[in-house]
Formats: C-alpha cells, structure tokens, sequence
C-alpha cells in the first residue's frame, strides 16, 4: 500500500507503530471482519467437516483455481478445468495450468512466508512462469532467454510487464523494490491486524505493483490464500477467495483496486470489504461443495 512507501497515505506515518492494524479502524472494515469470521466459524462448523474435510480443501483449491485464471483472462467452465490436462500450451491452457500450480504450492510455502515473504513471491512466480516464457512460441531464442532470466525475480529498469487485464499506471524498478521491501518488513514485524486486513493489503500491494515481468493478478491471489491460511483464519484452505473475487468480476475488482491504489482511507476501506465478500463468496462455494458431500452429489 502507499502507506508503507511511497504515495499518498491512507495512514499518518506516526499514527501507529503497527499501520496494518490502524487500517482496520477504517469505516466499515470491522464489519466486513466480523462478517467474514462468523461465515468461516459456520463453514468449519459443517458437519461434513468433521470427516471429509479433505475432500472440501481438494474442491475449495479446484475451484480457487478456476477462478484465479478467470480473472487473468482464462474463463473455462468447472468441469472443463477438471477434465483438461493440456496446461502446456500458450495462452489460455497455459493460465489455468499457472493457477492450478500455484494453488498447491501455496499450501506448501506457509512456514516460508513468515520467515521471508520475498522469497516465497519469487517462488510463486517461478512456478507460474515455469514451462514457458515469452519467445517461447517464436522461435527467438534471445527473447527465451531474457524471459528465463525474469523468472523468480522483480523486474528490473526498462522491462516490460505483461498484465494487460490490469491498466493502472505502472510503477518504476525502483519503487517496486522499495515498497516490496517496506511490505516484507511490515509482514515481518508482525501485527495486530485481523487476517482479512492483512490478506487484502499483500494482494493490493502486488497487483498495484506488479513486480513480476507476467503472472502478477495469479500470484498476489495465491499469497492472498497464503495469508489467509497461515493467519488461522482458514488454515484448511476451504474459503476460496478466488471464486470469489472471480464471482463480483473482473470490473468490480479493477474498481476496487483503483481504491486501493488511490491511498484515500475510503478507497482502501472498499478494497478491503471488496476482499472480505470475495472470502464470503468463497465460503458460499465451499458450504455448497458440504452440502452436495453430504447428499452425496459430490
């Protein structure tokens, strides 16, 4: 957020010594706190959760998917996601393989996070990238491997960033680094901050910068997901707020994030409500999946 770099601030520098906490006291987000908790609280309470909890996470991910990639362009139907096995191929396939990937990798890089967020960003953007850059379709060898040479790694000056669903201005190499840094040292001091708050900053962050030369909007949704898992709030990755984000649509979602960005306390309020009824929306998704469980339609 601007608040922890450079920009317009939705938070005074010395109102607080934990400025992630001070943007939940922003109007409406304990609302949106609350009610993102009690529809959690009543998912976990599904009875089908006491014995097939695996079965929902394996969903929930499947789904969270689909609509991770659904946002960056590749908008297949369930059933097509479930079924296809062609994620090697450009475009399309190709986003939906990066989603899938990074959906169970996150699961795997939560003792990671809180020791270095910047190394697991790297890490998630190596594993969306990896089997294929730009060039690869081409022929150009040197466009290979420049590409190779952008995995796992912020862009550098001059580099291109190919986000085209995401039209904001796009900040400078070294801003990017500087506000990365200023992120991971937040993260890293630790808050008090509810987990929809601070979930909902990482993912504005990232997509506000796009650090990465592509795969931005895949990766800033699965440490939205890291986040929300490892705070406790869904530790079984069975709230996909992906569905979510992917259900209110891509519109709703640049709105949102055009809040976000513009540093004012409303606009970065309405980013986070905007994050939390992706999370409801995604808890929507997942009761569903235990109430078919249960009829045994699923």
């Amino acid at each position: 957020m601007a608040g922890i770099s450079r920009g317009t601030s939705p938070v005074p520098p010395k109102a607080s010594d934990d400025p992630l906490a001070t943007l939940a006291s922003l109007p409406g987000v304990a609302e949106s706190v609350d009610s993102v908790r009690k529809g959690v609280d009543r998912v976990y309470g599904h009875r089908i959760m006491r014995r097939r909890s695996n079965e929902v996470t394996s969903e929930a991910a499947l789904r969270g998917a689909r609509g991770s990639a659904a946002l960056s362009g590749a908008d297949w139907a369930l059933e097509e996601v479930r079924r296809r096995t062609d994620f090697s191929e450009e475009g399309e396939p190709r986003t939906v393989g990066a989603a899938l990937r990074l959906t169970a990798e996150a699961g795997q890089l939560l003792s990671v996070w809180r020791q270095s967020p910047l190394r697991v960003l790297a890490r998630l953007h190596l594993v969306a990238a990896s089997g294929g850059g730009r060039g690869s379709d081409t022929g150009d060898r040197g466009a290979r491997e420049a590409a190779d040479e952008a995995v796992g790694r912020p862009r550098l000056a001059g580099e291109p960033v190919d986000e085209p669903l995401i039209e904001l201005a796009l900040p400078d190499a070294e801003e990017v680094a500087g506000r990365l840094d200023g992120l991971s040292r937040l993260l890293l001091a630790g808050t008090e901050a509810p987990a929809l708050v601070v979930a909902a900053v990482v993912h504005g962050e990232l997509l506000a910068l796009r650090p990465f030369a592509s795969s931005n909007g895949l990766v800033a949704r699965a440490a939205e997901r890291i986040v929300l898992v490892g705070s406790g709030l869904d530790p079984k990755s069975i709230c996909p707020a992906e569905v979510g984000h992917a259900e209110l649509g891509r519109a709703a979602y640049a709105a949102a994030l055009e809040g976000y960005v513009s540093g004012t306390p409303e606009g970065v309020a309405a980013w986070i409500a905007h994050c939390g009824r992706a999370v409801e929306l995604g808890v929507r998704e997942s009761t569903a999946v235990c109430e078919a469980l249960q009829r045994g339609a699923a």
